[in-house]
Formats: structure tokens, sequence, C-alpha cells
């Protein structure tokens, strides 16, 4: 009889992968590995070869932070927080320190046996109950038992898997071939299987067990969201399409689908989690109908015949404040735009134009809105109506196609969308931090401010919109004009200007401005501006003023 599968099989198998351009070879090694696994084990190498240690969607997660980490490595090698962060500056990969490292580990555990599989999805349960009162010490003491177990190389992928940072080059795609290969399944069936359960463990365990034919889309069990693909301006739109579609609202909330059986109803997000606890409006709005449905849509905070801020959801989402008081100050509506199960019927194989009429149907007997939607054509009337979205506080547009199937998981031509940012700011660079990942040896992330009379006070912070050579330069001369090396971040001379684009700003506790601007995006670096050019906070100030939506603190 087989015994429990080692877990230094699964780190050999997934270093191999790694050490090869080839993403057939990466495939290849893959499948061998895994068609010698129980469908359990594969549930579980799946998941770990990904970067997870639980289900997509659970609620309890087993990832752990990097001080965690860093404090069991260092207890386990007796290595100093310099040499950590020495080792770190040369690989840029926490799972690569630990290897390193635990090549000279000091503490060894008596009688130890081989890690396996078992042990580590045992660990992760451990990880994911933790909870409450002296919760870190018990987190901690779990990472430690592991990484004392552990080879160097099994100490490298368990702390990749824990902190979700694999990057193996094992895409989604590649571990689907690589399951299809492994137990002899067709591709199309197991990529759509995947689509359906939403989770790579799932998909194995299933598969090993040659039930991939017998998957379906079912009420309580959350599929991947269908997506949009950003296009610039309406003309480009209405140059995709050539013929008449759809454009609803684009709505600022929170994309959720709503599951009903049997007269109960349940509400998931974007990750695949239950948020039902958080939205019992959505569940009362849908309890006049009879029938069981999966609906897509976005629950939208919203009052008096307008949307509100969207940071409202995010309290009521975070439960930052008591349950009553956060749904008081943001009742929500779920605006519906698109239904895949109808009773026992898939509908993401119909064309779309024919998933709205059912819709229709179904809402008949709900107190839920379908999605505001018109008609258009041509670029200005794409034009008029993201104007009347922008007008009423919405974001902007999606558009679709009326005969598009609901591809799940995947962003099709078929549904496009149209967002303009709302303004730009000039901003000085006031302190940096190194990246992660590929950007740990170079300084990409970059907290930034504004003008207040004779002080700079900031109002965001970020890490895109440059390109590698930029960042490469902007590395240097950030080195050049460092005030104070705190190691990991420093604060620098404020002479580097950018000009960064955002959504909105909104009242933060986070920078000594009092605002933060969101979602911020490097739009260019200002080599023709100075200090005495950027912004001033009375600007901010302004643009805040002008929202149409605000939110106060």
């Amino acid at each position: 009889m087989k015994g429990p599968a080692p877990f230094d099989e699964l780190a050999s198998a997934l270093e191999k992968a790694k050490a090869t351009t080839s993403k057939k070879e990466k495939v290849a090694t893959l499948a061998e590995y895994l068609k010698g696994l129980a469908p359990e084990e594969a549930q579980v190498a799946a998941r770990l070869a990904t970067g997870k240690t639980s289900e997509r969607g659970s609620k309890d997660e087993a990832q752990v932070g990097y001080s965690t980490i860093l404090d069991s490595i260092k207890e386990v090698t007796g290595a100093s927080s310099k040499e950590v962060s020495a080792a770190y500056l040369r690989h840029g990969d926490l799972g690569e320190v630990a290897e390193e490292l635990l090549s000279s580990k000091k503490a060894q555990t008596l009688f130890a046996e081989p890690l396996t599989l078992a042990d580590v999805e045992v660990a992760s349960s451990k990880l994911r109950s933790s909870k409450g009162s002296g919760a870190t010490a018990r987190r901690r003491a779990v990472v430690k038992s592991l990484i004392l177990r552990a080879t160097p190389v099994e100490g490298k992928y368990l702390v990749k898997a824990l902190t979700g940072e694999m990057r193996t080059g094992l895409v989604t795609g590649l571990l689907e071939e690589a399951i299809s290969q492994a137990f002899s399944a067709p591709r199309e069936e197991v990529a759509r299987a995947h689509m359906v359960l939403g989770d790579i463990g799932l998909l194995a365990k299933t598969v090993a067990e040659g039930k991939v034919g017998e998957v379906r889309i079912e009420p309580f069990r959350p599929v991947n969201f269908m997506l949009a693909e950003p296009m610039a301006s309406a003309s480009e739109i209405a140059e995709h399409f050539e013929k008449e579609v759809y454009a609803e609202y684009k709505y600022d909330g929170v994309r959720a689908q709503v599951h009903r059986r049997g007269g109960e109803t349940r509400v998931y997000s974007r990750r695949l989690e239950d948020i039902t606890t958080s939205f019992p409006e959505v569940v009362k709005a849908l309890s006049g109908v009879k029938q069981d449905f999966i609906l897509d849509g976005e629950i939208v905070p919203f009052a008096e015949g307008r949307p509100l801020p969207f940071q409202l959801l995010q309290r009521r989402l975070r439960r930052m404040e008591g349950f009553a008081e956060a749904a008081a100050k943001a009742p929500v509506n779920f605006f519906a735009f698109d239904i895949l199960l109808r009773g026992r019927k898939e509908l993401v194989g119909m064309a779309l134009s024919e998933r709205r009429r059912q819709l229709r149907e179904i809402l008949a007997g709900a107190e839920v809105p379908m999605a505001g939607s018109m008609v258009v054509k041509s670029e200005a009337e794409i034009r008029s109506v993201f104007d009347e979205s922008r007008a009423l506080g919405y974001e902007g547009l999606v558009v679709k196609d009326p005969g598009s199937v609901y591809t799940m998981g995947k962003r099709g031509s078929g549904w496009v969308k149209l967002k303009e940012e709302l303004d730009t700011l000039d901003v000085v660079i006031v302190a940096a931090e190194y990246g992660h990942g590929k950007r740990a040896r170079v300084i990409s992330d970059y907290t930034f401010a504004v003008r207040d009379g004779g002080e700079l006070k900031t109002v965001g912070k970020a890490y895109s919109g440059l390109t590698d050579q930029e960042i490469g330069e902007m590395t240097a001369k950030l080195k050049k004009i460092t005030l104070k090396d705190f190691g990991y971040r420093r604060s620098v001379t404020p002479e580097v200007v950018l000009e960064v684009a955002f959504d909105s700003i909104q009242k933060s506790g986070r920078h000594d401005s009092g605002y933060a601007l969101r979602f911020p995006r490097i739009k260019r670096i200002r080599t023709d501006k100075s200090l005495e050019d950027i912004d001033t906070l009375k600007r901010v100030e302004e643009i805040f003023s002008s929202q149409k939506l605000k939110i106060e603190g």
C-alpha cells in the first residue's frame, strides 16, 4: 500500500518547472507528478502549486504575513535581521531567502519525519482556524514547526505557498493542461469545469476522480465572473462593434452573484466569498422569487435615487462599525444585469439578448432593478450615455454585444468598458520603497505630496504606470537624493515631480493632508516641472468639493 505523498516530491517538481522556460516542459513535469497522486492529494498539490493553501472563496485563508515568516526563519536559522535583509535584496523572493538561510539552520528537530502533503494541509487548516486572542503566536508556532522540518528546497516552496507568491511560471492555463494530461481528460472539459468550480484544487480532485464531465453550474457554488475589456474612447467602442449594442451604467459598487435555491438566498463576491450576512436587504429584495437562479450584478450604496460613496460600502464589508450603524449609513441596491442559471437550466451559452429577457421575467417578482441600459450605435450616442452616467454619479459605461455569450472568468470582446479618470495632479515624491518580486531590487513604490503653504502634505502612494526602464532610472535618482535610509523605505529630497491620475478623492486619516487619491496611477514623470510647480492642497480640496459623490470621513 502506497504511503502518504512526500512534500519534497512536489517541491522537486516545482523546482524543475521553474528551471525551464518551455511551457511544454512545465506542463509535462507537473502532469507526471500529479498522475501518481490520489484525488485528495492532487487537490492539495494543485492548490499549493498556485500559491494557495485554502479553497478559493474561503473566508478563512492560511496565507501568512511577511513578519511572521521572517521571525520564524530567524528563529530556526539563527540569522540576524541584517542577514535576512541582505538575503532579500539578493533574491527579491522570500522563498529563496528561506532556502539560502535554511542551508545553515541551527535549530533541528529530533527524529523528524519527512514532510508530507497531508502535513502541510493540516498545518494550513490550523492557520486558517487560528483566530482571536493569541492567534499571532499560534500561527507563528505552526509556521516554525513546518520550517524546522523542511529541507532548504521544501522551505522555499512552503514560504512561497504561505505568501501566495509562487512565481514558477505555472499560470492557470498550464495547470489546467497539466491536470488534463495527468488524468487523460479532454482539455476543453477541464477548462470549462475550472470556470464552474472556481478552484484549481477542486478541479484536480474532480478530474482525478473521472468526474469532469459531470460538472454543472449549481446554486451556492459561485462561478468565475465575465469581465469587460477596457477601451479608451467612445469612438473606439463604436468602431469595435459597428452595430447596435447595449450601453449599461458602470456602477461603483461590489460585483456580486446572487444564488437562490429552495427558498434560500446567498450572495457571493468577485473573490467567490460568501458575503450574504453583509447584505440582508439583497436577500429580502429577492424573497418574492419562487424559482432557483444565479444572477450577476452590482451591489451599490444607494439612497434617495442616487449612489452613495463606495467607501461607505467598504466600511460595511469590513464591519468597521456596528452593522446596524453601517447599514444605516450605506443602504444598498442590487442592480442585476445578467442571469446564469434559471431553475436547473444553464443560460451562459445563450445570447445576451435572450438572457436579458429571462432576467426581466425573473425580476418581475422581486424588488430588484435591472441595470440602467440603452441601445446605442454611434460614437455620439455612446458619448451621450456616458455623460449621462457620470452626471448620475456612476463610473462610466459597460457596452455589450446583444449576441454575446457569458464567458466565465474571461475578458471577452463582447463586453467593453469606458471609464475616464477624474483629473490629474502634479505631485512631488517625498518617500519611496523597494517593490516585491521582480521589483525587489528597484525602488518602485512612491509616496507623494502637494504643497500647503510652505509645507508638503502627502495625498497618496502609487506604484503603477512607469516602464521598467523608467523605474530603473528612478531608482538611481532616488538613491542619490535620499535624506534618510530606513532599509526597505527611504525619505528623499522633494524634487521629482510626477503627474498622477486618479478616480476620485476621499477624506482619509492615512495622510497628513487629510485626503487620499483613490486608485492613483502615474501618467508621466514631469522633468519639466519643479517643486514650485506642483499642485496645492487647495486644489485637492476643490476637486473633492466638485465630486458628485463625497465621503466626509
